[in-house]
């Protein structure tokens, strides 16, 4: 039975009321609201005389909730709602990021080394040896976050412009969980020749760059090319930062359920960028029984409608050659991860997974199978919200992967790099600690990035690719 989405801050107001000084009308408003399932949090008195003006902060579990909650908080008898604010737009207001100086700029003197004349003759010197631009300019600390807008979260294409307000976002977390500067650049064009082309342009000025939402297949071969061209390290965090979080949290999961990587069989629905990376960070790992799945059930060597990328993957993955839908694949199995669609898979499926069941259904906003209706049928569950425990989010990895590889000026990010991400954000909680509701450490939590970096920065080492 399907179960209705939980209120969250992600669909948040601040409704603004005057009600007369006696108590009952706002009782009445917190009723109808709390009835209605809202949930309502801090409430502030605004100072003044005669009627009672109040702000009151109201979670809805959905857009639609939410709009609900306004009409009902404009129809409480002898309330008058003054002003509806979205706290998630307030917080966007101009913007989340500004770039600001590492340096004061006071005097003509610091003018006069700052800028003209004094820089001149640090471009010259950086000019006379380009290496000296990871010393003497932000390159040694800076990352491009460049996106084509074509499939931004769960909304898929909505343009450059659309794209700007996640890839601020991802800088802004950069920033605040590993001290990397990075900019968003978003591109007006879906043509792999010319996003590479841009991106291989302004490469000199960074140290490495982060593809985001670019879709599949094209975000395969624009990542493949952009590597081979250039010497700093290309990253597509949709497919490697999912993957490294997926298998971070995979390995304590096992620990759990007293389970080996070369022992299991995984179901995988979603076999776009995350999907096909993840299937091979698992294969990487040990793990090698993987059968992947799309709309039209599982990917295999017989399908004649996949693409050259699918066609690699059904050659990789699938050693059985099952032939059947996600639902039918799960007979059996112990490990499902989903990053598809809600509703890919049932809760009757789950039931005839093997005992020590690991779900990892991470569709958002709404999972592949919600928590609730799988409760006791498997023993871990993860998801990609942030209101359910062991939330799988990407902020676990790029942040410290990126930190890694710049402290060391890293060539390229590699399968090795990626798996000593993996298994450091996994170490951060001690095999005494490990629950089923605690198998991936909160994005909070401080330890992560600086063991993710220092991890990421010893395999760089140890496989050649630190300057």
């Amino acid at each position: 039975m399907a179960t209705s989405p939980r209120a969250s801050a992600q669909f948040s107001l601040i409704l603004r009321v005057t009600s007369p000084a006696a108590p009952g009308p706002f009782a009445a408003l917190v009723d109808a609201l709390e009835s209605a399932g809202g949930v309502v949090g801090d409430i502030t008195l605004i100072p003044g005389d005669g009627p009672r003006t109040r702000e009151l902060v109201v979670d809805a579990a959905t857009a639609d909730h939410a709009k609900q909650l306004e009409e009902i908080a404009g129809g409480v008898a002898d309330v008058t709602l003054e002003s509806v604010t979205d706290r998630t737009f307030l917080l966007h207001d101009g913007g989340k990021i500004v770039m600001g100086g590492k340096i004061p700029l006071r005097t003509r003197d610091e003018l006069s080394m700052l800028y003209t004349p004094g820089v001149a003759r640090v471009s010259r010197a950086v000019a006379d040896d380009v290496s000296r631009a990871w010393d003497l300019t932000i390159k040694r600390n800076t990352v491009a976050v460049v996106s084509d807008g074509t499939a931004v979260l769960g909304l898929g294409d909505i343009g450059p412009e659309g794209a700007m307000p996640v890839m601020e976002g991802k800088a802004l977390l950069f920033k605040e969980f590993a001290n990397v500067d990075s900019w968003p650049i978003v591109l007006s064009t879906k043509v792999p020749d010319e996003i590479v082309a841009t991106v291989a342009a302004i490469a000199p000025g960074f140290g490495g760059i982060n593809l985001e939402d670019i879709s599949a297949p094209r975000c395969f071969e624009v990542e493949e090319r952009l590597k081979a061209m250039l010497d700093i390290p290309v990253f597509h965090d949709d497919q490697h930062g999912t993957a490294i979080v997926v298998l971070s949290a995979l390995l304590n999961a096992l620990k759990v359920v007293g389970k080996k990587p070369e022992e299991v069989k995984v179901v995988l629905t979603g076999t776009g960028s995350a999907g096909v990376a993840v299937t091979y960070m698992l294969l990487n790992a040990g793990i090698t029984q993987v059968i992947g799945c799309d709309e039209h059930g599982s990917l295999h060597t017989g399908r004649t409608d996949l693409d050259p990328w699918r066609a690699r993957y059904a050659e990789r993955t699938n050693p059985t050659g099952f032939v059947g839908t996600a639902n039918e694949a799960l007979a059996g199995a112990d490990i499902f991860i989903g990053v598809s669609v809600p509703g890919a898979i049932s809760r009757d499926a789950v039931a005839t997974m093997n005992d020590g069941a690991i779900v990892c259904a991470m569709a958002n906003p709404n999972p592949e199978v919600m928590p609730e209706e799988i409760a006791g049928l498997a023993a871990v569950i993860a998801s990609g919200r942030s209101d359910y425990p062991n939330q799988i989010n990407n902020v676990l990895a790029f942040p410290g992967v990126f930190r890694g590889a710049l402290d060391v000026r890293a060539r390229a990010i590699n399968e090795e790099m990626k798996l000593a991400a993996a298994n450091a954000i996994a170490s951060v909680i001690a095999e005494s600690e490990l629950r089923p509701d605690y198998v991936i450490p909160s994005p909070f939590d401080a330890r992560v990035a600086p063991a993710v970096s220092a991890a990421v920065a010893e395999a760089a080492r140890a496989t050649g690719v630190a300057r």
